[in-house]
């Protein structure tokens, strides 16, 4: 159809028609547009109603383990440990025991030649001789004077005298007696010996060095320290420091495995002696001393030590993550979800923090779904959506809900548990 066909056609159309059609066309595009519109409204409705309800993960409260492992750190002291110090002034003649020689009780270790103790010793020896000749003249003297009481000779109160002179030159006999044992006690005390079975674990004087009675080797600055020291190192003891919440496991019976540093893939078995009854209002700890054979004294005095503990739990106690807990001024809750998906505000009584789980008294039943991570704004009666599980999340909470802390574990159990959440088991 060429152009003066089409001008022609447009010719016989009516101008009404025309005008209908127009009209019709524009409505058509209104009411499409007022539907699209209402279509757009309705899904952001839908949207918005579905975002003011809150997306939740859901987990269950799981049973705590049977044990659960601690390591603390421990000191290592001797069995008996003796600073060894001179009980007479002088110089030292000769050591015959080094650092890290065995000894027995009674064992010389060094001699000390001591000439003022040796003066006074002959001195005091001295004055007993003279104390026991004016004894043995007092008692004949006395025993005269009495064979001639009641005569005219002598009078009582002269024999009186002479008998109590003997009582008193028996008297100064045995001071000098004891004077002379006291001495004879520190002339020992030149030879310093060992005071039982042990090691020599120090050596602080050498020859020619000047000794104080009483004290030690004397210093440049006149302070003394101990001669010697012996250890006595066939058992050792171990002391720790336990925290207040582990205090119910400290009784016979319980053991307790060491590793040291210097023997780092060998472990020690030591058994629980004592512990100080009493914790220290600065760490809350209390002092617990264990034993360790040490036939081979492989294990010296003051080595450090981490000691590993095992201690029972109640099994039927539950545990859950320190994340789905929320802190409210009605105290320590939970956010359970019920069977419609609202939210029900629950409180608990907290146990033991075990690291990232921790445990619930009471408050809580092992059939009840709980949120993870509650928001701090999440309300009593809440509506909620619950959302279907993501491994690497609640799978991993509840793994670890039922599992020691990481702290605890050993490398292997650490691996394996990685590898669990690594693969999303539950």
């Amino acid at each position: 159809m060429n152009t003066n066909q089409q001008a022609s056609f447009a010719r016989r159309i009516p101008p009404w028609l025309l005008a209908a059609l127009m009209a019709l066309i524009a409505v058509g595009l209104v009411a499409f547009g007022i539907a699209r519109r209402a279509h757009n409204v309705a899904d952001l409705r839908n949207v918005a109603a579905e975002e003011s309800v809150p997306q939740v993960q859901i987990i269950s409260p799981a049973p705590g383990p049977a044990t659960r492992s601690i390591t603390l750190p421990g000191t290592i002291k001797a069995w008996s440990y003796a600073p060894i110090y001179a009980q007479v002034s002088g110089y030292v003649v000769k050591w015959f025991k080094d650092y890290g020689a065995p000894v027995k009780a009674g064992e010389m270790l060094a001699t000390v030649d001591a000439p003022a103790v040796d003066e006074q010793y002959e001195s005091a020896l001295a004055d007993l001789e003279v104390a026991q000749t004016n004894y043995q003249l007092a008692t004949v003297t006395a025993a005269r004077w009495t064979a001639l009481s009641g005569t005219q000779a002598v009078s009582q109160q002269e024999v009186d005298v002479k008998v109590a002179d003997a009582a008193a030159q028996k008297a100064q006999m045995h001071a000098a007696e004891h004077k002379v044992a006291r001495f004879k006690v520190l002339e020992s005390f030149r030879n310093i010996i060992a005071p039982f079975d042990g090691v020599v674990t120090s050596r602080n004087t050498d020859v020619g060095n000047y000794v104080n009675a009483a004290g030690g080797d004397v210093g440049a600055r006149g302070a003394a320290d101990e001669l010697f020291s012996v250890a006595d190192i066939h058992e050792m003891r171990v002391f720790v420091s336990v925290p207040q919440d582990y205090s119910g496991i400290l009784e016979p019976g319980l053991t307790a495995t060491l590793t040291l540093p210097q023997y780092p893939n060998r472990e020690f078995k030591a058994s629980f002696d004592t512990t100080a009854n009493s914790f220290d209002p600065q760490t809350r700890t209390v002092v617990t001393e264990l034993l360790i054979p040490n036939p081979d004294h492989l294990i010296w005095p003051g080595t450090y030590a981490d000691v590993h503990f095992v201690a029972p739990m109640d099994h039927n106690v539950l545990v859950i993550p320190e994340q789905a807990l929320l802190f409210r001024a009605e105290g320590m809750q939970v956010a359970l979800v019920g069977a419609h998906d609202t939210v029900h505000l629950q409180n608990v009584k907290l146990g033991r923090n075990l690291g990232q789980t921790v445990e619930i008294v009471s408050g809580l039943q092992r059939s009840d779904r709980l949120v993870l991570s509650p928001s701090a704004g999440i309300l009593e009666g809440e509506q909620v959506r619950v959302a279907t599980g993501v491994p690497g999340i609640a799978p991993q909470a509840k793994f670890r809900a039922a599992m020691p802390d990481a702290a605890s574990m050993t490398d292997t159990q650490r691996a394996k548990v990685q590898a669990a959440i690594d693969n999303g088991e539950q």
